[in-house]
């Protein structure tokens, strides 16, 4: 979109805040290009197709990824803010990033990481998200991390909401308060509209994906949809329309008719709270009371209806239990391992964790295992923890 179709309010890329570490500007792209290109080419970025949201890799090559869903949760920002004149490229940096830090097993590995570093400095996945871009991803000759813009990086840190109460109480994670040391991130003020918009896309991606996938693994019915406001109508309708439709058309056509419904319905609303503030740049969005990209109450109310259907028959479904159990031990005991014989890490994370004055080997632990798959993470447990002899031998 060229720069003039932006609305007042879109982040321009001419008035970027810039990057923590200057460098000369690319004669060819944006500087939220640039980010975006960066996030892209990242190690952990490619890392994130095998690591997934609720089933392990194993059980089925069809479920999401989290690198499935990222790329969804792009399309759907990048298309979002297409129609509302915001800027595509620094809203697709945000949901290209959002999920860098997350743990292999989704957030049964988190909860397990949270855990082991309750006493520790703790961990969230959106902290160590800005872990991953300021320090983790060591590629560049001048810098840790990827050295992107203030825009994208304020994006991240804040696409959930302010991080700070409205006077600036509150506690900010570890990694974010030492990047706000350095780089003021308005931590109170609102997010970005580009950011706003990302954190939506990925409520729309994972609701509806997570119904595909929960229907596909038999984990509830299309019937029992029918009860749900909203999707139980869309059902209907598609029934309706097209009777006998064999299962596998049926779910696709309930699916994307879905998220049809959401963004229409997140398009009006945002374009009523837009024009009720009259936004006349993007510091007016940053110091409004509430978020200007949102869904309708009637809609709210309708997403909170599915959730909580998702919570009881997909996240605590019993098969789910039991991978997420597995899962929760695998990092429990990988993290005490490594912690009480850090010996046993690669060389390189073995010499950090021992450094005098570095990061603290609890930490360094929490980022290495942080930044393994799903399938590494299993693959070391077998290997330090299977005291069978491999096949063959004796």
């Amino acid at each position: 979109m060229p720069h003039t179709a932006l609305a007042p309010y879109a982040a321009r890329p001419e008035a970027s805040r810039g990057r923590l570490h200057p460098e000369p500007e690319s004669p060819t792209r944006s500087p939220f290009q640039r980010d975006r290109d960066r996030i892209i080419h990242s190690g952990a970025f490619r890392k994130l197709e095998y690591k997934t949201q609720v089933f392990v890799y194993h059980v089925g090559d069809y479920y999401r990824t989290r690198l499935t869903h990222t790329l969804e949760v792009a399309q759907i920002a990048r298309s979002i803010c297409r129609t509302l004149g915001l800027n595509e490229d620094l809203a697709e940096a945000v949901a290209l990033a959002h999920d860098l830090g997350h743990t292999p097993f989704g957030h049964a590995g988190e909860d397990a990481l949270a855990a082991a570093m309750a006493d520790h400095g703790g961990f969230r996945h959106n902290d160590q998200t800005l872990r991953v871009l300021t320090r983790l991803e060591r590629r560049y000759a001048d810098f840790d991390g990827l050295n992107l813009t203030w825009e994208t990086l304020e994006g991240i840190a804040k696409h959930n909401g302010p991080l700070l109460a409205p006077d600036g109480s509150g506690e900010l994670p570890p990694t974010i308060a030492a990047l706000q040391a350095a780089w003021d991130l308005d931590p109170a003020g609102q997010a970005g509209t580009e950011a706003q918009v990302a954190a939506l896309a990925d409520d729309i991606a994972y609701n509806n994906h997570d119904i595909d996938d929960g229907l596909r693994a038999g984990l509830f019915t299309i019937d029992e949809l029918r009860t749900l406001p909203l999707v139980g109508d869309i059902v209907a309708e598609v029934c309706d329309r097209h009777p006998g439709l064999e299962r596998r058309r049926l779910i696709h056509e309930t699916v994307r008719r879905l998220i049809d419904r959401m963004i229409t319905d997140l398009l009006a609303e945002s374009r009523r709270r837009l024009a009720e503030l009259a936004p006349a740049s993007p510091a007016d969005l940053r110091r409004a009371p509430r978020a200007v990209i949102g869904f309708s109450e009637e809609l709210r109310t309708c997403e909170s209806a599915l959730r909580s259907f998702l919570f009881e028959r997909m996240y605590r479904h019993y098969r789910v239990n039991r991978e997420t159990s597995r899962a929760r031990r695998v990092v429990h005991d990988l993290f005490r391992l490594f912690v009480e014989e850090p010996e046993c890490l690669p060389p390189e994370w073995q010499a950090e964790a021992l450094a005098p004055g570095g990061a603290g080997r609890h930490r360094v632990v929490a980022d290495y295992i942080a930044g393994m798959t799903d399938r590494y993470a299993l693959v070391e447990h077998q290997r330090l923890f299977d005291v069978r002899p491999p096949m063959g031998q004796s």
